[in-house]
Protein backbone atom coordinates (compact mmCIF):
# COMPACT_ATOMS: atom_id res chain seq x y z
CA UNK A 1 0.00 0.00 0.00
CA UNK A 2 1.35 3.43 -1.40
CA UNK A 3 0.47 6.58 1.10
CA UNK A 4 1.29 9.90 -0.02
CA UNK A 5 1.36 12.40 2.92
CA UNK A 6 1.36 16.26 2.36
CA UNK A 7 1.64 18.93 5.10
CA UNK A 8 2.87 21.98 5.58
CA UNK A 9 4.95 22.66 8.68
CA UNK A 10 6.57 26.26 10.14
CA UNK A 11 8.13 25.54 13.50
CA UNK A 12 8.53 21.56 12.89
CA UNK A 13 5.51 20.32 14.54
CA UNK A 14 4.03 19.01 11.59
CA UNK A 15 7.11 17.54 10.36
CA UNK A 16 7.53 15.69 13.59
CA UNK A 17 4.11 13.96 13.03
CA UNK A 18 4.24 13.50 9.43
CA UNK A 19 7.12 11.25 10.05
CA UNK A 20 5.59 9.42 12.98
CA UNK A 21 2.94 8.94 10.50
CA UNK A 22 5.73 7.65 8.36
CA UNK A 23 7.32 5.13 10.73
CA UNK A 24 3.95 3.85 12.32
CA UNK A 25 2.19 3.46 8.77
CA UNK A 26 5.45 1.52 7.57
CA UNK A 27 4.83 -1.01 11.22
CA UNK A 28 1.48 -1.60 9.36
CA UNK A 29 3.05 -2.85 6.04
CA UNK A 30 2.41 0.69 4.17
CA UNK A 31 4.92 2.99 2.34
CA UNK A 32 4.98 6.46 3.18
CA UNK A 33 5.94 9.33 1.32
CA UNK A 34 6.64 12.56 3.30
CA UNK A 35 6.03 15.99 1.09
CA UNK A 36 6.25 19.47 2.15
CA UNK A 37 3.66 21.06 0.16
CA UNK A 38 6.54 23.63 -0.67
CA UNK A 39 7.99 21.07 -2.76
CA UNK A 40 5.03 19.83 -4.51
CA UNK A 41 2.70 20.83 -7.50
CA UNK A 42 -0.81 20.05 -6.47
CA UNK A 43 -1.57 19.66 -10.13
CA UNK A 44 1.13 16.58 -10.18
CA UNK A 45 0.60 14.62 -6.85
CA UNK A 46 2.20 10.99 -7.03
CA UNK A 47 0.24 8.34 -7.45
CA UNK A 48 -0.87 6.65 -4.23
CA UNK A 49 -3.73 4.58 -2.51
CA UNK A 50 -4.39 6.97 -0.32
CA UNK A 51 -3.57 10.88 0.32
CA UNK A 52 -2.66 12.24 3.78
CA UNK A 53 -3.36 16.14 3.99
CA UNK A 54 -2.13 18.13 7.08
CA UNK A 55 -1.75 21.83 8.05
CA UNK A 56 -1.08 23.74 11.61
CA UNK A 57 -3.73 26.03 12.29
CA UNK A 58 -3.46 30.14 11.95
CA UNK A 59 -6.26 32.16 13.37
CA UNK A 60 -8.56 28.75 13.73
CA UNK A 61 -7.90 28.64 10.01
CA UNK A 62 -5.39 25.58 7.79
CA UNK A 63 -2.62 28.57 6.59
CA UNK A 64 -3.05 29.88 3.40
CA UNK A 65 -0.45 27.82 1.33
CA UNK A 66 -2.47 24.63 2.47
CA UNK A 67 -5.78 26.08 1.35
CA UNK A 68 -4.51 27.44 -1.93
CA UNK A 69 -2.82 23.65 -2.44
CA UNK A 70 -5.99 21.96 -1.53
CA UNK A 71 -8.36 24.22 -3.60
CA UNK A 72 -5.85 23.11 -6.88
CA UNK A 73 -5.93 19.64 -6.23
CA UNK A 74 -6.37 17.04 -9.89
CA UNK A 75 -6.96 14.08 -8.25
CA UNK A 76 -9.83 11.72 -9.92
CA UNK A 77 -12.93 12.44 -8.24
CA UNK A 78 -13.66 9.90 -5.10
CA UNK A 79 -10.18 9.45 -4.32
CA UNK A 80 -9.58 8.44 -1.11
CA UNK A 81 -7.75 10.96 1.88
CA UNK A 82 -7.56 11.87 5.17
CA UNK A 83 -6.93 14.66 7.32
CA UNK A 84 -4.57 15.29 10.22
CA UNK A 85 -3.77 18.75 11.26
CA UNK A 86 -1.81 20.27 13.61
CA UNK A 87 -4.14 22.77 16.08
CA UNK A 88 -3.14 24.89 19.18
CA UNK A 89 -4.70 23.50 22.43
CA UNK A 90 -7.46 24.87 24.32
CA UNK A 91 -6.63 27.78 26.86
CA UNK A 92 -8.83 27.96 30.37
CA UNK A 93 -10.79 30.91 30.87
CA UNK A 94 -8.79 33.23 32.93
CA UNK A 95 -11.24 33.36 35.63
CA UNK A 96 -12.89 30.23 36.07
CA UNK A 97 -10.21 27.91 35.01
CA UNK A 98 -12.87 25.89 32.85
CA UNK A 99 -11.44 24.63 29.11
CA UNK A 100 -14.02 25.51 26.14
CA UNK A 101 -16.47 23.56 25.26
CA UNK A 102 -16.32 21.59 22.03
CA UNK A 103 -19.00 23.84 20.45
CA UNK A 104 -17.53 27.09 21.96
CA UNK A 105 -13.94 25.64 20.27
CA UNK A 106 -15.89 24.82 17.18
CA UNK A 107 -16.65 28.32 16.67
CA UNK A 108 -13.00 29.69 16.40
CA UNK A 109 -10.99 26.80 15.47
CA UNK A 110 -12.25 25.66 12.20
CA UNK A 111 -9.15 24.23 10.66
CA UNK A 112 -10.16 20.94 9.69
CA UNK A 113 -13.84 22.05 8.81
CA UNK A 114 -12.41 24.16 5.94
CA UNK A 115 -9.75 21.14 5.04
CA UNK A 116 -12.46 18.99 4.77
CA UNK A 117 -15.01 21.84 2.65
CA UNK A 118 -11.90 21.75 0.11
CA UNK A 119 -11.20 18.41 -0.15
CA UNK A 120 -15.10 18.05 -0.82
CA UNK A 121 -15.51 20.63 -3.51
CA UNK A 122 -12.47 18.54 -5.38
CA UNK A 123 -14.37 15.51 -4.81
CA UNK A 124 -12.49 13.59 -2.77
CA UNK A 125 -13.49 10.61 -0.57
CA UNK A 126 -12.22 11.15 2.96
CA UNK A 127 -11.81 8.20 5.06
CA UNK A 128 -10.45 10.01 8.41
CA UNK A 129 -9.61 13.21 10.25
CA UNK A 130 -7.70 13.94 13.36
CA UNK A 131 -5.88 16.55 15.22
CA UNK A 132 -2.54 16.82 17.48
CA UNK A 133 -2.39 19.86 19.70
CA UNK A 134 0.28 22.05 20.02
CA UNK A 135 0.67 23.48 23.15
CA UNK A 136 2.47 26.62 22.49
CA UNK A 137 2.93 28.41 19.09
CA UNK A 138 5.78 27.10 18.52
CA UNK A 139 5.41 23.29 20.35
CA UNK A 140 5.75 21.12 21.87
CA UNK A 141 3.13 18.42 20.68
CA UNK A 142 0.90 17.45 23.08
CA UNK A 143 1.48 14.77 25.61
CA UNK A 144 1.02 11.43 24.27
CA UNK A 145 0.63 12.72 20.58
CA UNK A 146 2.60 9.46 19.57
CA UNK A 147 -0.52 7.62 20.40
CA UNK A 148 -2.57 9.48 18.63
CA UNK A 149 -0.56 9.40 15.88
CA UNK A 150 -0.25 5.06 15.69
CA UNK A 151 -4.19 5.14 16.35
CA UNK A 152 -4.48 7.55 13.60
CA UNK A 153 -2.17 5.14 11.19
CA UNK A 154 -4.06 1.79 12.28
CA UNK A 155 -7.05 3.83 11.32
CA UNK A 156 -6.37 4.79 7.57
CA UNK A 157 -4.05 1.81 6.84
CA UNK A 158 -7.08 -0.75 8.10
CA UNK A 159 -9.46 1.23 6.27
CA UNK A 160 -7.19 1.64 2.76
CA UNK A 161 -6.77 -2.21 2.84
CA UNK A 162 -9.89 -3.22 3.51
CA UNK A 163 -11.24 -1.28 0.24
CA UNK A 164 -8.36 -2.52 -1.43
CA UNK A 165 -9.61 -6.29 -0.92
CA UNK A 166 -13.02 -4.77 -2.34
Amino acid sequence: MNIEYYHASRFGNGAKVAEEFRRQAALLGATVNVHHIRDTDPKRLASADLYVFSSPGQWGKPIKKVRRFLSELDLPVGTRCAVLTTEIAPRPDKETGALPTEEEQAKWQRVRPIINELLQKAGLARIAEDKILVTEIRGPLEDGWEAKVQSFAEQVVTATAGAQRQ
